[in-house]
């Protein structure tokens, strides 16, 4: 067996709870008002307890969304008080200049697009004031997709974490050079609260392995096509 599959046999080895199945698409009972949600509309995704998704977006016309360190910092606030306040894990996360990842584990009947609605209809007043603009911030509303599989989920946080150096024009030249993700949480160089240790302790037992899977793991083709539907490319 050679070094990339080791790899991949550790980073696959055991199983998180919300993945085994497609979930069902029954409507929740909870209904709570909220002073965005008209803003919103309806969504298409069904929002279900113990399941994972990808939430991502961009800036409209792919303009920046986040123009100073204390833009990234303000967003990073919210984000903890309203996962926290909705009771939602955050796995994985990067924030871009131009758009952001997040994958999250719904873990109450509150469904994760509460939080986000929370999250960015007070970061987007808070950016326009700061910087005397109108209009809106975003390319539309966010985007959601179901992670089904517990295949996927690794590969996934791969993918995000991956963000600040992959493409044509990489941020910084080393991961944990960006501090705007969870990245240094996962291999242990931070001690941030915008994790899910439980998560990372089921796949990987030491910082290290997770480290090696996203800097010299190549996931195959085939697999890479598999997981592009769960991405923004």
């Amino acid at each position: 067996m050679d070094d990339n599959a080791k790899i991949s046999q550790t980073a696959q080895k055991r199983h998180v709870p919300g993945t085994s199945k497609v979930p069902g698409t029954s409507k929740s009972s909870i209904k709570k008002i909220y002073p965005w949600r008209s803003e919103v509309g309806r969504r298409k995704t069904k929002f279900q307890k113990d399941c994972y998704y990808h939430i991502y977006n961009r800036g409209i016309n792919k303009e920046q969304i986040f123009k100073s360190d204390e833009n990234y910092l303000f967003l990073l606030r919210k984000l903890k008080k309203y996962s926290l306040q909705n009771n939602i894990s955050v796995v994985a996360y990067c924030l871009m200049p131009n758009h952001y990842h997040f994958l999250m584990r719904q873990n109450s009947e509150v469904p994760i697009s509460e939080c986000i609605q929370a999250v960015f209809n007070s970061y987007s007043k808070a950016f326009n004031k700061m910087y005397d603009r109108t209009g809106t911030l975003f390319e539309g509303k966010f985007k959601s997709i179901l992670v089904a599989s517990n295949e996927y989920l690794i590969y996934l946080c791969r993918y995000i974490h991956r963000n600040p150096i992959d493409g044509e024009n990489p941020l910084v030249k080393n991961i944990s050079d960006w501090r705007y993700s969870n990245y240094q949480e996962w291999v242990g160089e931070r001690n941030g609260r915008l994790v899910d240790v439980e998560f990372i302790k089921n796949y990987f037992e030491k910082a290290e392995e997770y480290e090696e899977f996203v800097l010299d793991y190549i996931p195959p083709k085939d697999l890479l096509k598999k997981i592009s539907c769960y991405t923004m490319d």
